[in-house]
């Protein structure tokens, strides 16, 4: 499982014994080896976040046997997450967003590790959903602050692109880290997986503060322009997008198993088949999405929601054949690259106040993460089998493509007034 981050390890390692790093000019072209070492710093801790968030799921009967709890019971832990997510994502990106970013990523894998550390010893389920709600507490805040300084020192033309592996660590987590923990939790303990998490912040700790630099951030902020955000329309159109839109993705991954045993009837092993190629489908997405948005941002957008429904209404009839699911499954999973599209158009309009916007991001992706399964439970309590979910899918991505529309609209109406003020105010 930590293969990969290991040998990064060694290899910012390497670069740092060779003084490589710690330099004040960060962005310069002979700093590349730099940059890569921040960047997969960075993604370790996004790799963390992921383990912790998404491992849980298929942990949950093992949870149950050990507290004696009803699933239903036993997903509070899974709410507690989100909801940490939601009430820490716009708390700490606001109280750190003038704070260096080297020590605010420390503060928040610090936390990252305590409360990792305290959910492996929970003693009762009620423990449990505390310390999970601890959690979720640094995730949204993380991601923001890792974002912000991956944008900062991306070279020009190439911000995008250096956002999109942050969130490396995130699908990698979901092709190699959930499917590795969930057998050493059913062999061992899912104890084991939350305490390997901790461990992982620790040694996360140590590179962020001997990697990140420790200087002043690229533009102070200001609280004033961080709550101007909220009064730009186009600002909670694009959230929209995520809000609606990515609801299509957590509507058909949450309901996949149900797929496989009730509609496709292969062996259970096939299940987490289908969530590794689900998670190639996230890294590969991340990064061809992420290449394209350094050209069109929002043009990227609306082609890759038109494909996403395209793929859902497909995934209703490919559950018949396992070998079609697995290969729609994949393509579904190449939406979640659609993350660091969304973080490059909310920047792109809203120059100021980029913490508010780190923390908005995040409340809309799990926001979506509740509207999602939520709606697509209705479906099938209504009589839908759970491939049906994909119609359900497929009307949330046409929703999150209405959102499109309508930024769409409002960017073109914006780009005369602004080409116009630059004429009347050249330089």
């Amino acid at each position: 499982m930590f293969t990969y981050f290991t040998v990064a390890f060694i290899y910012v390692f390497h670069i740092n014994f060779k003084g490589f790093f710690m330099t004040s000019d960060v962005t310069s072209a002979s700093s590349q080896l730099n940059r890569t070492a921040i960047l997969l710093v960075l993604a370790l801790g996004t790799f963390i976040l992921g383990l912790s968030e998404f491992s849980m799921m298929p942990m949950l009967p093992l949870i149950s046997e050990t507290f004696g709890s009803t699933p239903s019971q036993s997903g509070y832990a899974i709410s507690a997450y989100a909801i940490g997510v939601v009430v820490g994502a716009p708390i700490l990106m606001l109280t750190t967003a003038n704070m260096r970013k080297h020590k605010a990523l420390l503060i928040f894998i610090s936390l990252m590790f305590v409360s990792n550390g305290l959910s492996a010893m929970a003693t009762s389920l009620e423990q449990l959903v505390i310390f999970r709600f601890l959690s979720g507490l640094p995730h949204g805040a993380y991601f923001g602050a890792a974002i912000l300084l991956a944008s900062d020192i991306a070279p020009k033309g190439k911000r995008a692109s250096f956002m999109s592996k942050v969130f490396m660590g995130l699908t990698v987590a979901t092709i190699v880290g959930v499917p590795v923990v969930t057998l050493v939790g059913q062999n061992l303990s899912w104890r084991y997986c939350l305490a390997g998490a901790a461990v992982l912040a620790f040694i996360a700790f140590i590179f962020v503060y001997k990697v990140v630099p420790n200087i002043d951030n690229a533009k102070p902020s200001n609280l004033l322009n961080e709550f101007g955000v909220l009064k730009n329309k186009l600002v909670w159109s694009i959230l929209g997008i995520v809000i609606i839109g990515f609801g299509g993705v957590f509507c058909i991954y949450t309901y996949i198993a149900d797929t496989i045993l009730v509609v496709t009837k292969t062996a259970p092993y096939t299940i987490s088949i289908a969530m590794v190629m689900f998670g190639i489908g996230c890294t590969l997405g991340n990064y061809v999405l992420g290449k394209a948005a350094d050209k069109s941002a929002i043009k990227t957008t609306g082609l890759a929601l038109v494909c996403t429904i395209v793929f859902a209404f497909a995934y209703v009839t490919a559950s018949h054949n396992i070998w079609a699911l697995y290969a729609v499954i994949f393509f579904i999973g190449c939406s979640v690259g659609l993350a660091t599209l969304i973080q490059t158009l909310l920047m792109d309009v809203a120059p100021e106040g980029h913490a508010m916007i780190g923390a908005l991001v995040q409340c809309a992706f799990n926001t979506a993460n509740a509207i999602g399964p939520w709606v697509g439970g209705i479906a099938i309590a209504q009589g839908a089998a759970p491939n049906q979910t994909g119609y359900v899918a497929a009307a949330l991505f046409l929703g999150g493509l209405g959102m499109w529309l309508l930024s769409y609209l409002q960017l073109n109406k914006q780009q005369p007034t602004a080409q116009a003020a630059s004429y009347s105010n050249p330089q």
